[in-house]
């Protein structure tokens, strides 16, 4: 099953750092973002990643070109015909397919433009700006249990984005953007879809969050994962800061795998 990554955007509020590199190519400890989220799909087994790349991409392009140079020992040899020898290497399982979805299209636009890649398949997908400890796995057999369009990660933090109203069977009964008021479940990312949900994007204006997903709650095709575990978005300098410092001290939560 392939995992989308949403990782077009400008990063606007965390311009201190995405005036100089795609929000999802700024580090935690040496690594990007997107590095992490991958990891942790990477740890469940899922192994094939499709970003959809937009702002500045050609960073995120050729740091994949050159991650297997930077996990391994290398010596150039200008004497001998200008040859590389590689003395060992610390590959990833993973296949990854960067696909240009524009400037400046919405984060639904940017979906139907990766449907080329996906086809009739369920597919999994993500924004390339937070991470998490939720268990992949026990999402995904959630989601064919339910059988629904779209199933996705719900968790309870202060009030900033879009609003669940959440039923009791956890189907959801709407999907609304947040207003000052609210306080609710809201949309973490970490979604599982099938297929159809391509046929409620019009085009390269439509945001995700809106049309999509609203039609989806209508037609009692949209589930919430309740997670109460970890989750942190990435929308701040102060949030990359804390990011970091779970890292750095060896207690970031969203790290799952093994060295």
């Amino acid at each position: 099953m392939k995992v989308v990554i949403l990782a077009g955007g400008y990063g606007t509020r965390i311009s201190e750092e995405s005036h100089l590199k795609p929000k999802p190519m700024i580090e935690i400890g040496e690594k990007p973002i997107l590095w992490h989220i991958m990891k942790e799909y990477s740890h469940y087994g899922f192994n094939e990643f499709v970003i959809c790349c937009g702002y500045k991409q050609h960073i995120i392009k050729q740091w994949f070109a050159d991650y297997y140079l930077y996990n391994c020992d290398v010596t150039f040899d200008f004497s001998k015909e200008n040859r590389m020898e590689v003395h060992n290497s610390i590959a990833e399982p993973w296949k990854v397919t960067l696909v240009d979805t524009g400037l400046n299209t919405m984060t639904g636009g940017r979906v139907k433009r990766i449907q080329p890649y996906i086809g009739n398949e369920t597919f999994m997908l993500t924004y390339g700006d937070g991470v998490s400890d939720v268990n992949i796995a026990q999402l995904l057999e959630f989601h064919k249990t339910n059988k629904k369009m779209v199933t996705l990660t719900a968790i309870n933090v202060e009030q900033r984005f879009g609003v669940l109203d959440i039923g009791e069977n956890s189907e959801i009964k709407s999907f609304r953007e947040k207003s000052s008021s609210d306080g609710s479940r809201i949309n973490a990312g970490y979604m599982v879809c099938e297929p159809e949900i391509f046929n409620l994007i019009d085009g390269d204006s439509t945001v995700f969050e809106r049309e999509p997903l609203e039609k989806a709650a209508q037609m009692n095709q949209l589930m919430a994962y309740k997670h109460d575990g970890y989750w942190q978005c990435m929308d701040t300098k102060r949030e990359k800061d804390k990011l970091d410092e779970l890292w750095n001290s060896g207690r970031a939560p969203w790290k799952v795998w093994e060295d």
